[in-house]
């Protein structure tokens, strides 16, 4: 059997990316970022209640230039994720699915997501 180059299968060097897909593996990650944000809030939370030194620590960690970025990530990912899930229930319901709509309503989810953040942040 000759031996070729091609590989066996499709992979992401073989594919372009498309705003679906992109969309759709930012969701997930965004996902993992709540998910991980989660047990930082629930640290914040009971440093709150339990430990004034941990709790002084964490507010003046997110008050810095790292923190406040930090946390304007995670409201982002909370925006988008939040807007993209909405699109996703629409989906399951039926509506959307042309791929007019689809393009549409993925870049209508960023520009959403920016401005909700963008508004949150500097308003």
């Amino acid at each position: 059997m000759k031996s070729s180059n091609k590989p066996l299968s499709p992979h992401l060097q073989i594919y372009k990316p498309q705003i679906t897909s992109i969309l759709s593996i930012s969701h997930r990650f965004t996902g993992v970022i709540l998910f991980f944000f989660s047990f930082l809030i629930c640290l914040w939370l009971f440093s709150m209640a339990f430990n004034d030194r941990l709790y002084n620590l964490i507010n003046i960690f997110f008050s810095g230039i790292i923190g406040r970025t930090i946390l304007f990530f995670i409201t982002f990912s909370f925006s988008y994720h939040l807007l993209n899930g909405t699109r996703h229930l629409l989906w399951d319901l039926g509506y959307g699915y042309k791929i007019k709509n689809v393009y549409l309503s993925g870049l209508f989810i960023i520009l959403l997501s920016l401005v909700i953040n963008i508004y949150l942040w500097f308003f």
